[in-house]
């Protein structure tokens, strides 16, 4: 059985979310504060065998190196933000945020992502693009729930004022990629609590 447990990392709070089974466990946005990562993990009694980005924002990488050095798994990135890993000035971590203090930069992820059905270590998900946050921002659907980044929040959506965000194409990839899905599908966002399809197509003032 597959589960997902969340802590909150850095100054804004990013979700980082351990996914596992019995054995194994999927790394998802490992944001900040490496050690408070490290004992999630070991909280679940898994072992680690991919980190996972749904995008590449300061916010969502800053414990990236510290975690796969660490446990020497691979990186799975949109082939749009691989570059943006090593960029400061791309992904945000120098000039554009008053929250952030250092620059980070990381070596390229091992793996870009294809969109469609991924299987890793018994793992099966599927990867569906959902730009308008940033150009290569995607999402994690498993049996029963999505793993969305920053694209939607419980009560709202991700910004699409910043490089390479578009509203107009945030509100299509919602409405493409995750509306579609059965309303008790639960949804894990970057920031803020979880929530459920259903609960965003019926109060969501962005969406309804």
């Amino acid at each position: 059985m597959v589960e997902i447990s969340g802590l909150a990392t850095g100054l804004l709070q990013e979700n980082c979310y351990v996914i596992s089974d019995e054995k194994h466990c999927l790394i998802v946005d490992p944001g900040s504060d490496a050690e408070n990562i490290i004992a999630k993990v070991e909280e679940t009694g898994t072992k680690p065998v991919a980190i996972l980005l749904t995008h590449c924002h300061y916010d969502h990488i800053g414990a990236l190196e510290e975690i796969r050095g660490h446990y020497g798994v691979p990186v799975y990135v949109s082939p749009l933000e691989q570059e943006w890993l090593g960029n400061p000035e791309l992904n945000g971590s120098v000039g554009m945020s008053q929250y952030s203090n250092k620059e980070i930069i990381c070596v390229p992820a091992e793996n870009e992502f294809q969109m469609g059905e991924y299987s890793i270590e018994g793992f099966n998900f599927r990867v569906v693009p959902t730009p308008g946050h940033s150009i290569g921002s995607v999402s994690f659907i498993f049996d029963d729930f999505v793993v969305v980044g920053d694209a939607l929040f419980k009560g709202s959506i991700g910004r699409s004022d910043l490089y390479t965000g578009d509203f107009d194409t945030l509100i299509e990839s919602i409405t493409s990629q995750l509306l579609v899905l059965p309303e008790e599908t639960r949804v894990y966002a970057g920031h803020g609590d979880e929530t459920t399809i259903g609960h965003e197509k019926a109060t969501n003032p962005y969406l309804t």
